[in-house]
């Protein structure tokens, strides 16, 4: 089958966004469209990693066909191949951290004691690993009931079991800050040093956390169930799949009325409503690039994401690196965006133009291993 070109597109336009939005040079000056929501909500970045993992669930029909003549073990064997590889990946970067400017600072005790043990990459290994072995034995069908049922598991969950803290209190349906049922299964399984908010209350967690995976899966599948559309029909399903997307995005909004959209918990108005907009969106790329064949202006998009994992792995290392080398009286990214950005241009204009200068110096590598042939295939 002729390569989905609209598919590199969206999953290269997807890691751009992800590198910009997270590589501000101040936090505390960043226009809002490139903020997450402070908890419920949704802005254009709280849609960049649901669109990710859409994407992903896209190209498994496609990076499997292939391999379709193989065992279930062959396959089974690759799928936690690929998922341990993943997962390690995002160990290394919770790992990869020193602070030099902190006296104190012990990296046993304050990075490996206390990692943390879920992550961007961390759920992504997560999601692939459920997602991929649910493709290999339902049928378009079941993976499209399949989703639907662990959204509605993870509500029903988080609506009406029960849940109480140290001191007994007992909560039940709640979806706020700290307290929520997923908030317990992290504070539980992964331990209150180990997650991203340890500081929470009542319970500690992590906006990438184990039970609020779930609904990731759903999102993951419901990009397979859009593959597998494309495989089958490529000529045929970019108006209805368009249609299919805007409806899924209009019942998550309504859904909004009783779930609140919120990233962190993953909250199944969130699903819908990020899934819905994913499938529009590569709907219509689908349309303008590979049917009407507008490519050139994409080409870009396409190489990073042609290894859109060692991109965001070489943002992350480069963003750490920034802030453990000293230079001046502090880190050697504080004197960069203080004597290149700052002092020339507004807060929020220096702290932006820095994120663009920063995903471009990162754009070079994955361009030279684009031009030499050379792609990771995690």
């Amino acid at each position: 089958m002729k390569r989905l070109i609209s598919l590199d597109v969206l999953r290269g336009l997807t890691i751009v966004l992800m590198v910009l939005v997270n590589n501000p040079g101040s936090w505390q000056t960043v226009y809002w469209p490139l903020l997450h929501a402070k908890w419920h909500g949704l802005t254009p970045t709280d849609l960049v990693f649901p669109f990710f993992i859409f994407v992903m669930g896209v190209a498994i029909p496609f990076s499997s066909t292939h391999q379709q003549s193989r065992s279930a073990v062959f396959m089974l064997a690759r799928i936690l191949k690929r998922s341990a590889l993943l997962f390690l990946c995002g160990v290394f970067l919770a790992l990869f951290y020193y602070n030099p400017y902190n006296a104190d600072f012990d990296w046993m005790r304050d990075r490996l004691e206390s990692i943390r043990v879920m992550g961007v990459l961390q759920r992504l290994a997560l999601v692939y690993f459920f997602t991929a072995i649910l493709a290999i034995f339902l049928r378009i069908r079941g993976l499209g009931l399949a989703a639907i049922l662990l959204v509605a598991a993870y509500w029903a969950a988080m609506t009406f079991i029960p849940y109480a803290d140290a001191s007994g209190t007992v909560y039940q349906g709640q979806w706020a800050f700290g307290n929520s049922l997923s908030a317990w299964v992290d504070a539980n399984v992964l331990g209150e040093q180990h997650v991203y908010y340890p500081d929470a209350k009542p319970f500690p967690f992590d906006p990438e956390g184990v039970f609020s995976t779930i609904p990731a899966i759903s999102t993951c599948l419901i990009g397979v169930v859009c593959g597998l559309w494309l495989q089958r029909q490529p000529q045929v399903p970019a108006p209805k799949m368009m249609c299919s997307g805007f409806l899924l995005a209009l019942f998550g909004g309504v859904l909004a009325l009783w779930v609140p959209v919120n990233k962190a918990l993953w909250s199944p108005s969130y699903t819908m409503l990020s899934a819905g907009c994913a499938m529009a969106c590569l709907a219509f790329l689908h349309w303008i690039v590979d049917l009407r064949g507008y490519q050139r202006w994409a080409h870009p998009f396409v190489v990073a994401g042609a290894n859109s994992i060692v991109f965001f792995m070489l943002s992350g290392i480069a963003a750490r690196l920034l802030f453990m080398i000293p230079a001046g009286s502090g880190s050697l990214k504080g004197t960069l965006y203080q004597s290149v950005f700052l002092d020339y241009f507004s807060p929020f204009n220096a702290s932006f133009l820095f994120a663009v200068s920063f995903l471009c110096v990162m754009y070079l590598p994955v361009w030279w291993m684009y031009r030499n042939k050379w792609f990771v295939r995690l």
